[in-house]
């Protein structure tokens, strides 16, 4: 599996924006769909947002479709979570995902069991 290191997170305030990186390492970037998870304490990891090894296909939880989105560039075997429109619900550690490798260009997870690798999490945090 690709490996990933995953940065970007931090305090903002709500309505605020942030920009969340992923590095990917290990394996081809490209053969992967990939996306982003979170987890807000005290509940379960869940699915936020991922994207197709093309690019061409993405998908986003209802609570986030609309402010957030995801991107990839695969030459730079990399890919961002561009959040707008912060609110503290949004409080979490997120989590930089791999699907396992896919032969399709357009397939995208629409769940965190789609997922096989993950990041270390990086924290953000939305102030009221």
């Amino acid at each position: 599996q690709v490996q990933l290191v995953d940065s970007g997170g931090g305090l903002v305030q709500a309505g605020g924006s942030l920009r969340l990186s992923c590095t990917a390492s290990g394996r081809t970037f490209s053969d992967y769909p990939v996306g982003w998870l979170r987890q807000a304490p005290g509940k379960e990891r869940e699915f936020v947002a991922s994207i197709s090894r093309s690019a061409t296909t993405t998908y986003y939880a209802d609570s986030v479709r609309g402010r957030f989105t995801i991107s990839r560039d695969n030459a730079q075997n990399t890919v961002y979570l561009q959040m707008s429109s912060l609110k503290p619900e949004d409080t979490a550690v997120y989590y930089c995902a791999a699907a396992r490798s896919e032969s399709s260009l357009f397939y995208t997870p629409r769940s965190s069991l789609g997922f096989a690798s993950w990041g270390q999490g990086t924290q953000v945090t939305v102030s009221s």
